[in-house]
């Protein structure tokens, strides 16, 4: 190979060298480019993403307020005397009720009877141990109240739900089971009261009937509507006489 020819050798070498060099700047710098890109992305999903969380949780205590209902609850009971039970195997065992999540309504069954005396039966059964029977309240024909039991305490009255439940004994002045007028405005303020005590709803209000079919209260297990006014009536005195709390 002559001079000429290794010069046009050298040439042509350094020429493939040039163009190497510039492709691998060139490969260079578009991975930087690339990774320029993936990185201002990530950043941008980041912010994004940072930016929905605000968002969601800025919604989510809209919602908390807009939602948060305000509960109506009866903060006075209706006048009612405290006739406690002794102590006895019969009615009153003493035994400790863990948490309120009903209410049963009774009828007494015998009527004409007053509340004193169906407080009173219940006493007697101490002594005469004929059955187990007893109940938190005993609301009169004339409207009058008594209670019987400590709400605290269990009563014999509900079945399996004596273990949960509040009981109200309602007298009747004749066979139909139908409370008088005035016992039927006592026994609506009552439970009125105790639901918002208990903090329960209206469905927490049952009948004897619900628990075990017996026909009690008889009136009301046999005209289901007038069950169902009755317990419109508690919902219409809560939302008349109650107080307005929030519901947390």
């Amino acid at each position: 190979m002559n001079e000429e020819e290794r010069k046009e050798q050298t040439e042509y070498e350094q020429r493939r060298a040039a163009r190497r060099a510039a492709r691998i700047k060139r490969h260079r710098r578009q991975m930087r480019m690339k990774c320029l890109l993936a990185l201002g992305c990530a950043v941008l999903v980041v912010i994004a993403g940072w930016q929905a969380v605000r968002l969601i949780k800025g919604r989510k205590a809209e919602t908390v307020i807009k939602e948060t209902p305000i509960k109506k609850i009866v903060q006075t009971p209706p006048e009612y005397d405290v006739q406690l039970l002794t102590v006895n195997e019969y009615s009153r065992p003493g035994t400790a009720l863990e948490k309120v999540t009903g209410i049963v309504v009774h009828y007494t069954a015998n009527p004409g009877t007053t509340a004193q005396q169906n407080r009173d039966y219940f006493e007697g059964l101490g002594l005469s141990k004929a059955t187990y029977a007893s109940s938190h309240f005993v609301v009169g024909i004339e409207g009058e109240l008594i209670q019987c039991i400590p709400c605290k305490e269990i009563a014999y009255a509900s079945n399996d739900r004596n273990k949960d439940t509040i009981a109200i004994e309602c007298c009747i002045p004749d066979e139909t089971g139908k409370f008088s007028e005035a016992s039927y405005q006592t026994l609506v303020h009552l439970l009125a009261w105790l639901m918002g005590r208990y903090d329960l709803d209206i469905d927490a209000v049952i009948r004897h009937y619900d628990v075990t079919e017996k026909l009690c209260p008889k009136y009301y297990v046999e005209h289901p509507d007038a069950w169902d006014a009755l317990k419109e009536a508690v919902c219409t005195y809560i939302d008349t006489y109650g107080t307005e709390t929030p519901d947390l």
